[in-house]
């Protein structure tokens, strides 16, 4: 029997058997190869997750991405309701971007990733998330913002990781 959208997640088991051969459930209770690309979106969405929160202090962008995960679950049909990525979120990342970025200097050479720790966590989220943004285009019926708002969120990690250096490295 399918939950009621409004019921809150319940984990009573933590291991189904469900996936034991190779198939995996969608949002919408459909089952799905663990090798289709939704899922392989979805895995990568997961990880980028867990460097945010390692990245720490990005608790926003850590529900946004449960909300994309979400988003991706379930194929999407123009006009449902289920949309949880908005153009809000990613005008805030912009807002996010832009107030980050007025505070650096200009930008005059590649920046090597690395540096401090930090930076270093948040270089390792953006190429994550860059991955995450492809694989999210290679999902036909997704949300037509999931993959804008990983494009926004990666120049965010950029500009973030820039800004927890003092002397950012360039290449030469």
């Amino acid at each position: 029997m399918p939950r009621d959208p409004n019921e809150p997640v319940r984990l009573t088991r933590i291991y189904t058997r469900g996936g034991d051969k190779g198939e995996t459930s969608l949002g919408d209770g459909s089952r799905v190869s663990k090798l289709d690309p939704r899922v392989s979106a979805l895995g990568d969405v997961d990880e980028l997750n867990s460097l945010v929160g390692w990245a720490g202090g990005l608790d926003r962008i850590q529900n946004e991405l449960f909300d994309l995960g979400a988003d991706l679950s379930v194929p999407y049909e123009a006009g449902d309701d289920r949309l949880r990525i908005t153009d809000d979120a990613i005008g805030r990342l912009e807002e996010e971007i832009d107030a980050a970025n007025k505070a650096l200097p200009e930008l005059r050479s590649f920046v090597l990733p690395g540096g401090s720790e930090r930076a270093s966590r948040l270089f390792l989220a953006r190429a994550v998330c860059r991955r995450a943004e492809r694989a999210v285009l290679a999902v036909d019926d997704r949300s037509p913002q999931a993959a804008v708002y990983l494009n926004r969120l990666s120049d965010l990690l950029f500009v973030l990781a820039r800004a927890s250096e003092r002397a950012p490295r360039t290449r030469r």
